[in-house]
């Protein structure tokens, strides 16, 4: 996986070396010599991410990696520091910087290049879930407000280690931060992990009776604590191990013996990227919830049915199965605008709605599509199931008058429907929609408060009559 890698040292030699090691990994790399210099580097263009050197003249790289968190434009761009301090309390400070990893020269090859796809592949993913939000915010159906994932109050840590003193460590350093839930057994962490809502799981790579790895492989197979973040305890000198972990898509580790304080900062790192990122992917689903719904009544839009009734379509085509489409249109809609208000008409609608629904099964698809007149799609419904169907909301709407907040008497409300079942194996939805339509107005135009099929009528019809 190729990436722009911006490598920050004060030491010529020191960047040549790292420059002709991820060149011959085919990454796209460019240098910096000072902290400075990187800033504007990163202003001109942002890169996928940096290694950066701690011990620099004039501005260190603590200083540089809090200056990149609070720049909104850069702020999301992984850090890997890279120096030849050792001591956990550098480790912690360069991770309560802000940076994602902190690795000690001599570095490691085959773990720095592991690293770097690792945290590569987060952030294109990320990246792509920040597009989506950018771009949804420009059409208007998101508010465009940010995600705060600093407060990580509330959440749950899943710690599985059968050792008991390091998982007695563990407890002690986060059960005031989070929620601490313990599982030493890796089958039963399984079936805690997929219905406990975990923010992050906490899994060692030497359990003694299950196999650490083979857990995090099937942690990130499973549907429901697939996205959720992975920290994995391992040995210093097990690179191979650290290797493998990273590449099945465990976020970040620690390891033995376990520093407290490093651990308690990579907790605190991981709950906040699982919030943001889970903050991304909530804004995403709104925005098409909100692009394909109908703010008005809560169906679908005309703009989701146009596809997804073709869909519907090909599908009952392709299986050989039945399919009826109705065409509805509230009758004399206008007279109640005017005579009693828009507010009125708006209350119609809605009422309208929710009796819709209720008389349709799971599988029907109901649609708005536009003013007063609604589609409803049912699947595996032959003709004369669908006009029974028509039949009944037809009833449903006119026996019971509507109760509306704008009107002190009940309202009489009807509605014209026309039905159209598959003639064929070949048919569009369009040519669907349009026998429905026809059909529907056939009904308005002999008489109204109808159910009137396209069969019947032979497809014709004459779109004359008034709403």
């Amino acid at each position: 996986m190729t990436a722009r890698v911006l490598v920050v040292d004060d030491i010529l030699p020191n960047v040549k070396v790292l420059e002709a090691k991820l060149a011959a990994e085919y990454y796209d790399v460019t240098t910096a010599l000072s902290g400075k210099e990187a800033l504007e580097e990163m202003a001109k263009a942002p890169p996928d991410i940096v290694l950066l050197d701690v011990m620099m003249p004039g501005m260190d790289g603590f200083e540089v990696c809090r200056i990149i968190r609070a720049t909104p434009e850069i702020a999301h761009v992984p850090v890997v520091m890279v120096t030849a301090l050792s001591d956990p309390e550098d480790r912690v400070r360069g991770l309560e910087a802000g940076a994602d990893d902190f690795l000690t020269k001599p570095v490691n090859d085959i773990a720095l290049i592991a690293r770097l796809r690792s945290l590569v592949r987060l952030k294109l993913m990320m990246d792509e879930f920040r597009l989506r939000e950018e771009t949804s915010s420009q059409f208007g159906v998101m508010d465009g407000q940010g995600i705060d994932a600093d407060d990580i109050t509330g959440a749950r840590v899943l710690i599985v280690e059968d050792e008991p003193a390091d998982a007695e460590v563990m407890h002690k350093a986060l059960d005031s931060l989070v929620t601490v839930i313990e599982e030493p057994d890796g089958e039963k962490a399984l079936a805690t992990a997929r219905d406990g809502n975990f923010d992050l799981i906490i899994v060692s790579l030497s359990l003694r009776e299950s196999d650490g790895m083979r857990l995090c492989s099937h942690l990130r197979a499973m549907a429901q604590p697939r996205q959720t973040s992975i920290l994995v305890l391992i040995w210093e000198d097990a690179t191979k191990e650290l290797v493998r972990a990273l590449d099945i898509g465990v976020n970040d580790y620690v390891t033995k013996p376990i520093d407290r304080n490093e651990l308690v900062a990579r907790t605190r790192t991981q709950i906040r990227r699982k919030r943001y990122q889970d903050g991304l992917r909530s804004s995403y689903e709104k925005s098409m919830e909100m692009a394909t719904t109908d703010g008005l009544t809560g169906l679908h839009n005309r703009s989701y049915a146009t596809s997804h009734i073709e869909n519907l379509v090909t599908r009952a085509n392709t299986d050989g199965k039945p399919i009826s489409v109705m065409m509805l249109d509230i009758d004399f809609f206008k007279k109640v605008n005017d005579t009693y208000g828009h507010a009125a008409g708006d209350e119609v609608l809605r009422e309208f709605a929710e009796r819709l629904k209720a008389q349709l099964r799971g599988i029907d698809l109901a649609v708005r599509y536009g003013g007063e007149e609604f589609v409803v799609v049912m699947p595996d419904t032959d003709g004369a199931t669908g006009n029974l169907v028509a039949e009944r909301l037809r009833l449903g709407m006119a026996d019971k008058p509507f109760k509306l907040e704008s009107t002190k008497d009940p309202l009489a409300v009807t509605v014209s429907i026309g039905v159209a079942s598959s003639h064929s194996s070949h048919e569009s939805a369009a040519s669907m929609l349009e026998r429905a339509d026809k059909a529907m107005y056939a009904a308005k135009n002999s008489g109204r408060n109808k159910v009137v099929a396209d069969d019947v009528i032979g497809g014709k019809a004459d779109k004359t009559a008034a709403s």
